[in-house]
């Protein structure tokens, strides 16, 4: 699993049938201190995810394993909405608390 933030949706008029009514987002992979990376993946949402929240996703043949994506062509999948992380007791990120994200 790892950690990513919502920048943007994706539209794809012509597709799969399989994934006719799932939801796609990009998703910017988020390291652990909170940096955003340069990394993205087109993810499908399992969970509501908004523009801007931070995520879980997760790749690769775990991204199957929702009830939303169980048996369809996807290679990623939102699975979580962050509320907060912390590390060594440390706060990295704080949906409620905009000081303590450094994102």
């Amino acid at each position: 699993m790892y950690f990513g933030k919502v920048t943007g949706t994706v539209v794809a008029s012509r597709k799969d049938e399989k994934l006719e009514g799932l939801k796609l987002l990009f998703v910017q992979q988020v390291d652990a201190s909170g940096k955003i990376t340069s990394t993205y993946v087109v993810a499908a949402d399992a969970v509501g995810a908004g523009m801007g929240e931070m995520v879980m996703f997760a790749t690769g043949s775990s991204a199957r394993q929702t009830t939303a994506t169980e048996g369809k062509p996807v290679d990623a999948v939102v699975m979580a909405i962050v509320d907060t992380w912390e590390i060594g007791g440390k706060v990295v990120y704080d949906k409620y608390d905009q000081e303590a994200v450094s994102v």
